[in-house]
């Protein structure tokens, strides 16, 4: 199997998500990219992480900052916003075709069962076979 990515939703109260927008724009990233950033960190240490505050990671003697930090073009992640927006619009398009597919399908499968009743000629052949003749036969000569 392929490494799909999944969406998570998840309510949170209106003070929660103020504080998490202010670290979003503290830090120049997206909203969604803080939990992405915080569930990668989640599965990376199988579920063993611990909030620590700033100040004690700057008074560490670590040279290993963690998290690392990584400068990012704010243009590059509007385009990648921009990105995942433009891949939602296809597959919202993408699902309103198959749509009109299963439409357009379902009215084919309406027209053949509405047309008219098709005469074989294996049954015109049984019926000639049998004596019943509704119509009169001709001879020609």
């Amino acid at each position: 199997m392929g490494n799909k990515n999944k969406t998570i939703s998840f309510r949170v109260n209106e003070d929660s998500f103020e504080k998490l927008r202010e670290i979003a724009e503290q830090r120049d990233i997206s909203l969604s990219a803080v939990f992405r950033e915080y569930v990668e960190t989640l599965v990376a240490h199988d579920g063993q992480v611990e909030v620590v505050p700033e100040a004690r990671i700057d008074d560490a003697d670590d040279t290993d900052a963690f998290p690392p930090k990584v400068e990012v073009p704010k243009s590059f992640v509007r385009e990648h916003e921009r990105l995942e927006l433009e891949a939602d619009h296809l597959r919202e398009q993408l699902e309103e075709h198959k749509q009109y597919v299963t439409y357009l399908h379902d009215r084919l499968d309406e027209q053949t069962e509405d047309e008219e009743e098709v005469v074989r000629l294996e049954d015109l052949d049984s019926e000639v076979d049998t004596g019943e003749e509704d119509e009169p036969t001709f001879r020609l000569g």
